[in-house]
């Protein structure tokens, strides 16, 4: 049945997910109206539907293919072909190209007070990235490269949770069988086909690579309690224990460097940090917590400083773009309108705008005292914790929209995988690393 999502979730009976993909598909593309969500669903409904009919026959690989098809490289090309640019696409390719001849992917206030809403950037500097291609002459756009990101992200992020709690070393884990990359690269392939993936990249929408950033962030973490070789801890040697702490360390350490990236991508990532933190705080102690999110704060600087130098000499340009244009505090609005309660609120006014914002910031406070309440003690835990957090901030924000939604239904869907892998394996016998090293006092002195 193979290492995969289809060996966690249940062989066949994961094909119950492609009819109700379908029928999501099916529902855009008659009640979303002619623009571009209306071409997604038409693509999208007849590749769920062969999925369906592929996975119900036995034949799993073929069926991710099917929806990898028509969800995803179908209407991405069409959309790239035949429609205009997405505004989101038009934002992260003009960024590209002023941070490749200016150094800043900003425009100057000047710019912003004549440009109207498309002028703005609320993004961060490493999200320009996926413009420079363009910026440099490639063709396709932005959203070829935020498939390619995304789904490589996904992999590497599978990669790590299927390997994590099997009892073996990394040692073992290099020459393991091909099973598992097999099974980390269908995993993978079926979450970059579904809608929550599938959809946004295909109208050029920033999310999918900050979201795969912080689950293999998350993935990494998960990876620091473990067996050695299925032995039990009675059993291990000295050094079996320094090899496992040091272990631990780059986890963790690698977990810092990606949340960085994610952190320097989009500020939608800065609630995982102040969370994962607390985790991390509450698992391996408060000094691992400190340096985990300053090597993340470090990363993330670092990246900022040294892709957009120019934009340190304006600092009221960067506020201006990426904090008050989403808050709605700028004169031109954001297009993001969805019918949540910060938007309504918003909607009745100066009171109205500044209710929503006192709610915003109530919303981040109850789940700051959540945090010290009832910390999580692990990254499962830490990724329901955020996805709780980010629906507070998505419904609440003056400016939001319904898609900002994937981020808690991708952090749920990881966790619950990452638990179903873990209950799977609970016949083996796991060590914590770091219970082991205050067993074994000399371990403190091991660098990680």
């Amino acid at each position: 049945m193979g290492n995969g999502v289809f060996a966690v979730l249940g062989g066949r009976r994961t094909a119950v997910w492609y009819p109700g993909f379908a029928i999501y598909a099916a529902g855009v593309a008659l009640f979303s109206g002619p623009g571009l969500d209306h071409w997604w669903g038409a693509w999208a409904a007849g590749g769920y539907a062969l999925a369906a009919v592929a996975v119900t026959a036995g034949h799993r690989r073929l069926g991710i293919l099917a929806a990898l098809a028509g969800a995803l490289v179908a209407p991405a090309l069409w959309l790239i072909t035949k429609e205009p640019v997405t505004p989101d696409a038009a934002v992260v390719a003009r960024s590209g190209v002023l941070l490749l001849h200016h150094g800043t992917p900003y425009l100057p206030l000047s710019a912003l007070a004549a440009g109207g809403w498309l002028a703005y950037c609320p993004y961060l500097p490493v999200m320009a990235l996926f413009g420079l291609p363009g910026a440099l002459g490639v063709p396709g756009g932005t959203r070829p490269w935020l498939i390619a990101a995304t789904f490589l992200l996904l992999y590497l992020t599978f990669r790590v949770t299927l390997t994590a709690g099997d009892g073996r070393t990394r040692d073992t884990w290099t020459g393991r069988d091909q099973r598992t990359r097999a099974g980390a690269l269908e995993t993978a392939a079926f979450w970059l086909a579904c809608p929550i993936m599938a959809f946004p990249l295909a109208e050029g929408i920033t999310d999918p690579p900050v979201i795969a950033l912080t689950c293999l962030s998350l993935a990494l973490l998960a990876r620091g309690a473990r067996t050695v070789d299925g032995r039990a801890h009675g059993d291990l040697t000295h050094r079996d224990l320094k090899h496992g702490v040091r272990e631990l360390g780059r986890d963790t350490v690698a977990a810092a460097l990606v949340l960085g990236v994610a952190c320097a991508m989009k500020y939608t990532a800065w609630p995982a940090l102040a969370i994962i933190a607390v985790m991390v705080a509450t698992r391996d102690g408060t000094r691992a917590a400190v340096r985990f999110a300053g090597t993340v704060l470090a990363v993330a600087a670092g990246l900022v400083v040294a892709l957009a130098p120019a934009a340190l000499r304006h600092p009221a340009s960067i506020l201006e773009n990426t904090v008050a244009y989403p808050l709605g505090l700028t004169s031109a609005k954001s297009p993001a309108q969805s019918p949540l309660p910060g938007h309504l609120l918003a909607t009745l006014g100066a009171g109205g705008h500044l209710a929503a914002l006192v709610l915003l910031a109530a919303a981040g406070l109850a789940t700051a005292a959540s945090l010290v309440i009832r910390p999580p003690a692990t990254p499962a835990a830490a990724a329901r914790r955020i996805a709780i957090g980010l629906t507070a901030l998505f419904a609440l924000s003056p400016a939001t929209r319904f898609g900002y939604f994937i981020y808690p239904i991708a952090l749920f869907a990881w966790a619950w995988v990452q638990e179903a892998r873990r209950s799977r394996n609970a016949a083996d016998v796991t060590v914590s690393w770091p219970t082991a090293a205050e067993q074994v006092p000399e371990l403190a002195e091991v660098p990680t």
